[in-house]
């Protein structure tokens, strides 16, 4: 396995044990989770950095990295949800636009198009997870950068749906004018 797989596979892993350390009664346990959880954080940047630079980008890495990012911010903030520290309805909306653009690329995939991320997407990932360790903190700002991530959540959204939804449309149209 690559060292860019490697970092991809660590981040699902840290995921459930970032989480695990806000349900467990031990100190310093909010530390200890936003700590883990930045650790997996820095890995999004870094494996994408080294799959490139290596040369090793794989298929395991362009459909496992965007898992592992959605599996590490999803699975924290359905813990602070539960926990009462964010409100539901925002952590639905991330879900919701995750699950939308997982459709989409598969829906795309069908056509021959390859949906790659865009910069709003990188830009609402990385408001994600410079949210989500400083709701676990409790720091006095989080509740506003994680209103700021859903802000990029619906951005992204939006703009997927344009750029993709198009496309996808007209490769629709041309595939069904060619089978005439």
């Amino acid at each position: 396995m690559s060292l860019a797989n490697l970092l991809t596979t660590l981040r699902i892993v840290l995921a459930p044990v970032s989480v695990a350390f806000l349900f467990l009664n031990v100190p310093y346990k909010e530390l200890i989770a936003a700590s883990i959880f930045i650790i997996a954080g820095l890995t999004d940047g870094l494996d994408g950095y080294v799959a490139r630079v290596r040369k090793e980008i794989t298929s395991f890495g362009k459909s496992f990295d965007p898992l592992a990012d959605k599996i590490l911010v999803i699975s924290a903030l359905l813990s602070l949800a539960q926990l009462g520290r964010v409100p539901f309805w925002a952590v639905a909306i991330i879900i919701l636009r995750e699950v939308f653009v997982t459709v989409l690329r598969r829906w795309a995939r069908k056509f021959g198009l390859s949906v790659a991320a865009s910069s709003w997407g990188k830009i609402k990932t990385f408001t994600q997870i410079v949210a989500v360790p400083a709701l676990i903190l409790r720091l006095n700002f989080a509740i506003h950068l994680l209103y700021i991530s859903v802000f990029f959540t619906i951005l992204s959204g939006i703009h997927y749906a344009f750029l993709w939804g198009g496309a996808i449309i007209r490769k629709r149209r041309q595939t069904e004018k060619e089978s005439l």
